[in-house]
């Protein structure tokens, strides 16, 4: 087991009190693994409240005062240490025999349009044996096509818009993959959460909240990430969607000027120290190579 300590801070400022919805905390799930309850401060100190959405994500309600406003979370806890879950013989599910709660991620979403995507998915990938390859083969392709680049975020860019090649950034190799699968009646979700250099070579750029995907393949769902194409170890979840619209950090319902954002995830010791370079043994492939 390790420590791993999260969190967040935004600093925004608005010109009148203007309501806010927050998906920052980590999942319920990893609750238990908490060494102490998740610090969760404002400045100024305003109500926070509470609730869960459609797919049981922690959601944060405030109102921002005029001015500046920050809203920090904290908190360590306990992981495992295991890399992301690998299985080279997982099968992919008929669509009559998908538990209902994976059908709606067979559907097209905003961000994700498996069905315009829907020829093409099976033209590149359609003679690929079925099954964890196919998976693999699709996370392949978006390298093939999309070059990582933290300067091009866009809100406007879809999974259609990631097919046509170019820049891109987390959230743009996921919703292309997300695109693909869905296509070929694969059940996968969006997934938002913190990712560290744990384990890998730290890459000198500021730390971020990282998107990657979820997989329904012999009747669990699988750990993929699109961005870095390989496997991963403390991770920790805190939305999941059909898309990146669905698990938005930060919405507010008025408009806000964003003047400081900063993200952290990285293993610690007993004291909350943080314990840079450490050896985790060999790293998993990048890729499983298909065929």
């Amino acid at each position: 087991m390790m420590l791993v300590r999260v969190g967040h801070q935004f600093r925004i400022t608005v010109e009148q009190p203007t309501p806010l919805i927050c998906l920052v905390a980590p999942e319920a799930a990893r609750h238990p693994d908490f060494v102490a309850p998740e610090e969760v401060t404002t400045t100024p100190e305003v109500e926070v409240h509470e609730y869960r959405d459609r797919f049981d994500n922690i959601c944060r309600r405030m109102i921002a005062p005029a001015g500046e406003f920050i809203l920090r979370g904290d908190v360590t806890l306990y992981d495992s240490e295991a890399w992301d879950e690998v299985d080279p013989d997982a099968q992919e599910v008929p669509v009559e025999e998908l538990p209902d709660e994976a059908l709606m991620f067979l559907m097209p979403s905003r961000y994700v349009e498996s069905d315009v995507l829907s020829q093409q998915a099976w033209d590149l990938f359609g003679q690929v044996t079925p099954g964890w390859g196919r998976v693999q083969a699709i996370l392949d392709h978006g390298h093939k096509v999309l070059r990582f680049d933290y300067g091009t975020a866009s809100v406007f860019r879809t999974a259609h818009d990631a097919s046509q090649g170019g820049t891109g950034v987390c959230r743009d190799f996921a919703h292309l993959s997300l695109a693909y699968l869905r296509a070929m009646n694969i059940p996968a979700r969006y997934v938002n959460g913190y990712v560290g250099d744990i384990g890998v070579p730290k890459v000198d750029a500021p730390m971020d909240f990282a998107a990657w995907i979820e997989v329904f393949l012999s009747g669990r769902w699988w750990t993929f990430d699109p961005r870095n194409n390989e496997r991963r170890l403390g991770r920790v979840v805190v939305a999941r969607g059909h898309d990146a619209a669905d698990v938005s950090m930060l919405s507010s319902f008025g408009p806000h000027t964003l003047t400081g954002f900063d993200v952290w995830c990285h293993p610690v010791d007993k004291e909350g120290n943080e314990l840079p370079g450490m050896d985790y043994g060999p790293q998993p492939p990048k890729a499983l190579t298909v065929g």
